[in-house]
C-alpha cells in the first residue's frame, strides 16, 4: 500500500511545474533503493549478523514518521465512505493473490501440481481471482477499477510494467544465486556487484525531467527498455570466471536504462486517466509491476531447474569412459589425489566426483545464461508494445488528481 499511497501524495501535494522533479525522486525509491539494498544488507550481515537486517528500518522509520507529521497536512476523516467499500472485492483479491503468490514462489520446490498444497492453492486462486474480476467489473465503486485497462495507453503501459517487474525482480533474484552458487561470493561481495546498478542512477534520474522536455516519453521508454535488455544479454554469456570485474559494465548499462523506463512509463500511463480515477490507476499500475515480479521469479526458478537438468543430461551423454580425452583427464586427476595421500580406489572415486562436479557446474552456468536470455527477450517483447502508444492529448492524472484530492474544481485550484 505504501508505493501507491506515496504516488498519490506526490500527485496531490506538488504543483504541476514540480511534478516531473517529484516523479524523478519517486523513481529513486523504485530503482535505486532495491539496487543498493543488497549492498547494505550484505555489509550488515558480514559485520554483525543476518538478524541485524530486520532492525534496518528503525532509524529511517522514525525520521519518516517525523517528516510525515511535519509535512503532510492533516485531513478530516471520511469514515462514512467505509460503507461504500468494496469489501467482497478486497477479500476475493486478498485470498486469490495470496494463494497465487504461494503457488508461484513454492511451486518449483514442491513439484508443482504433484503437491496437494499447490493444487489446492491453485484452485482457490482461480476461483477467487475469477470472483474478484467479476466484482470489480460490476461493482459501482470497485476497489480497483479494471475498466481503466480500456484506455489504450494505460493498458499498454500495464503490459510494459509487467515486463519491467519481471526484469527488475527477476534479475535481482537470479544474479545473486549465480554469484553465491558458482562464484561462492558472500553477502557483502554480492552487494558490491549489485551496487553498480544503483549509484549511477543517482546521476541519471535528476536529468530525466530535462530529457522529457526535449524528447518524447515514448522514445525515452524505448531507449530505457533496450538498454535494460542489452544488459541482460550481456549477462547471458556467463562462465565460471565471470565475477565483479566482468559484471560491472552490464550493471552500469542497466543503471542507465532503468530510470529511462520508470518516469516516462508513469507519465504515458496516466495521461488519459480521469482525475477521479487517480487512486485506482496508481494501485492497479503498481500491482501490475509486482505481479510481473512474482511471475518472473516463479518462471525463472522453474526455468533454472529444468534447463540445468536438460544441459546436465546433454553433457552427460557426451562423456564416456571410452573417450580418450576423458580417460586422460581421469588419470591426471587420480594421480593428483593420490599425491595428496589418497589410496588408488579413493583417488579414482574422487576423480569421478570431480568430473561430475564440473558437469553440474557447466550445466548450471548454461541454465543461468538461458535465464538472462529469457529476461532480455521478455523486456524486448514488452518494449515492442511502445510503438502502439498514441500521443497524449489530455492533462492526465498529474493535474487532475489535485482536483480530486482537495475537493475543489481544477480551475479554482490552479488559480
Amino acid at each position: 500500500m505504501l508505493i501507491p499511497l506515496a504516488f498519490i501524495v506526490l500527485l496531490t501535494t506538488l504543483p504541476p511545474s514540480k511534478q516531473p522533479i517529484g516523479m524523478a525522486l519517486f523513481a529513486i525509491t523504485a530503482t535505486f533503493a532495491p539496487s543498493i539494498g543488497p549492498t547494505l544488507g550484505g555489509w550488515l550481515t558480514e559485520s554483525f549478523s543476518w538478524r541485524s537486517i530486520f532492525y534496518l528500518n528503525l532509524v529511517p522509520g522514525l525520521l519518516l514518521l517525523a517528516a510525515v507529521w511535519y509535512a503532510i497536512a492533516p485531513q478530516r476523516s471520511q469514515l462514512h465512505r467505509l460503507r461504500q467499500g468494496d469489501w467482497l472485492g478486497i477479500l476475493a483479491m486478498a485470498i486469490g493473490l495470496g494463494c497465487l503468490q504461494v503457488v508461484l514462489e513454492e511451486g518449483t520446490r514442491k513439484d508443482w501440481f504433484g503437491s496437494p498444497l499447490i493444487l489446492t492453492l491453485s484452485l482457490l486462486a482461480a476461483i477467487f481471482l475469477t470472483v474478484f474480476f467479476w466484482i470489480e467489473l460490476t461493482h459501482a465503486h470497485p476497489f480497483i477499477n479494471l475498466r481503466l485497462l480500456r484506455y489504450r495507453n494505460f493498458g499498454i503501459a500495464s503490459v510494459v510494467n509487467v515486463g519491467l517487474g519481471l526484469g527488475l525482480y527477476g534479475s535481482i533474484f537470479i544474479l545473486p544465486l549465480y554469484l553465491s552458487q558458482i562464484q561462492g561470493y558472500n553477502a557483502m561481495q554480492i552487494g558490491e556487484v549489485l551496487m553498480w546498478m544503483g549509484f549511477p542512477q543517482l546521476v541519471i534520474i535528476p536529468l530525466i525531467p530535462k530529457l522529457m522536455q526535449r524528447l518524447a516519453p515514448r522514445f525515452l521508454l524505448a531507449m530505457g527498455v533496450s538498454l535494460f535488455a542489452i544488459s541482460c544479454f550481456m549477462n547471458a554469456t556467463l562462465t565460471h570466471d565471470t565475477g565483479l570485474e566482468q559484471l560491472w559494465l552490464s550493471q552500469i548499462v542497466r543503471a542507465l536504462g532503468q530510470p529511462l523506463i520508470m518516469i516516462p512509463l508513469a507519465t504515458i500511463a496516466t495521461a488519459e486517466i480521469p482525475p477521479e480515477q487517480a487512486g485506482s490507476a496508481s494501485g492497479l499500475f503498481n500491482m501490475m509491476r509486482n505481479l510481473g515480479g512474482s511471475l518472473g521469479i516463479a518462471t525463472l526458478g522453474t526455468l533454472l531447474a529444468q534447463r540445468q537438468q536438460l544441459h546436465a543430461s546433454r553433457l552427460g551423454e557426451a562423456i564416456s569412459l571410452y573417450n580418450p580425452q576423458l580417460q586422460e583427464r581421469l588419470t591426471q586427476m587420480t594421480q593428483y589425489f593420490t599425491s595428496q595421500g589418497a589410496d588408488l580406489i579413493t583417488a579414482q572415486q574422487q576423480a569421478i566426483a570431480a568430473i561430475d562436479h564440473l558437469v553440474r557446474r557447466e550445466a548450471y552456468l548454461m541454465a543461468y545464461d538461458d535465464c538472462f536470455y529469457f529476461i532480455g527477450c521478455a523486456l524486448l517483447f514488452s518494449g515492442i508494445t511502445v510503438i502502439f502508444f498514441k500521443p497524449s492529448r489530455g492533462r492526465g492524472v498529474f493535474r487532475g488528481a489535485l482536483t480530486v484530492a482537495h475537493g475543489v474544481t481544477g480551475k479554482a485550484l490552479f488559480r
